[in-house]
């Protein structure tokens, strides 16, 4: 077991997770999707996909939003909004925690999103063109800014400490939970809600990846489409969700008996300087995050038993996150086991790194790996020790979880498991 130093901060336990995702929502419904190992990836119905040549993505099918919050609020939030306060309510009901009863203070709001409420002011864009200024909902200015999804879960559950939502692509949901990490851990909070939400399913948004050519157009058969570190992969499939986490200080945890998933113990996060879309050849930043994320746990690579990899089932950035790996962890990588989990549920943007954090929490507490679905033959410039097709019974110490991002971002997590922590 590992001499971890935690002299300049507070322990920080993951205690709730809030999920709305493809394949489930709420913790058991993404526990039970993860088991089922099945893609949730389809044919489009959101719009009509016929303009582009990828016409497949994840989406959230069972979303009644008034499940979570009165029908006048729905109606003055757009999807994006409303993925963020219900997969906040899962969060805080599955935590025990009751926000009328808390030092509103001592309680923040992270969140991550890569696009906000774009999609929705794109439709809003069509009823001005086809209406004018009339025609359009008098909330666009409220919901179209990123920060939407952090202010209006401080509105629903009263939290008034640190509030912010990152805009950093597809690493923001991962940043999010770090920052809350580091919030709790300097003593500036007590508990904190941290996570990602994404909606970007509209014509516009999705045809502005479609140009760049970065999606995959597996389109006749959409189940095997996202397939991270697969020789046949061709680009990512693009999905929607949110998940939160509710994290508090340790002995807070303790001291009020909550059932604590995992610690988070570790964050690392850097920038590779060198280009809008590509990785980072040599992979050195996104090795030096992970490292980074290590030293602040005080955790050897050998000492980590799990990686929940970006694996965004892109030509370029698989191989890339894999020498990275290998750059880090040596000869400990033929021991570890690697999955990437966004073949269960495409590519959710800035909600994929905090999909993927529940995943490892929910794995360290539960002591079973999920697999890479769809992975039939792994590229050889891929060659980790991925978990095995029917998931691996487990129950690694440290888990690591990568989140990579346009601009060259590079995140990392690390967990610990709570019963060994």
């Amino acid at each position: 077991m590992s001499n971890i130093v935690r002299s300049n901060g507070r322990r920080v336990a993951i205690t709730g997770i809030g999920a709305i995702t493809p394949i489930g929502v709420g913790v058991e419904g993404l526990w039970e999707g993860l088991r089922r190992r099945k893609s949730a990836v389809g044919p489009i119905r959101r719009f009509d996909p016929a303009p582009f040549k990828s016409r497949i993505a994840a989406e959230v099918s069972d979303f009644v939003a008034s499940d979570f919050m009165e029908q006048r609020r729905v109606r003055r939030l757009d999807r994006f909004s409303q993925f963020a306060i219900s997969a906040t309510r899962l969060a805080l009901d599955d935590a025990g925690v009751r926000p009328e009863r808390e030092d509103s203070d001592r309680a923040g709001v992270m969140m991550g999103t890569a696009l906000g409420g774009i999609a929705f002011a794109e439709a809003q864009h069509h009823r001005y063109v086809e209406h004018g200024l009339r025609g359009v909902d008098s909330a666009l200015a409220l919901t179209v800014f990123p920060g939407a999804s952090s202010c209006n879960i401080a509105i629903e559950f009263g939290f008034t400490g640190p509030n912010s939502t990152n805009g950093m692509s597809c690493a923001s949901g991962t940043i999010a939970i770090g920052e809350a990490f580091r919030s709790i851990r300097r003593n500036d909070v007590d508990i904190m809600v941290a996570g990602g939400a994404e909606a970007p399913l509209a014509p516009l948004t999705f045809g502005a990846f479609a140009i760049i050519r970065a999606m995959s157009t597996r389109n006749d058969d959409p189940e095997t489409a996202s397939r991270p570190f697969d020789a046949g992969r061709d680009g990512f499939v693009m999905a929607e969700g949110a998940v939160t986490l509710v994290l508090e200080a340790w002995d807070r945890a303790v001291a009020r008996g909550a059932r604590i998933f995992a610690e988070v113990c570790g964050f690392g996060l850097t920038n590779d300087a060198h280009h809008m879309t590509a990785p980072r050849p040599d992979g050195l930043q996104a090795a030096r995050a992970m490292r980074l994320c290590l030293a602040e746990a005080g955790v050897q690579p050998h000492e980590v038993g799990y990686i929940n990899a970006h694996g965004s089932s892109t030509p370029l950035n698989d191989p890339t996150e894999s020498d990275a790996i290998k750059q880090v962890f040596g000869s400990h990588v033929p021991h570890m086991h690697v999955s990437g989990t966004k073949g269960y549920y495409g590519h959710a943007l800035g909600a994929s790194g905090a999909i993927e954090t529940a995943i490892c929490a929910l794995a360290s507490q539960r002591h079973w790996l999920p697999p890479t679905v769809n992975l039939e033959a792994a590229d050889p410039r891929c060659n980790l020790a991925f978990v095995p097709p029917a998931g691996v019974e487990a129950a690694p110490e440290y888990l690591l979880t990568n989140s990579f991002g346009f601009g060259g971002i590079n995140a990392a997590l690390l967990l610990r498991r709570a019963d060994n922590a």
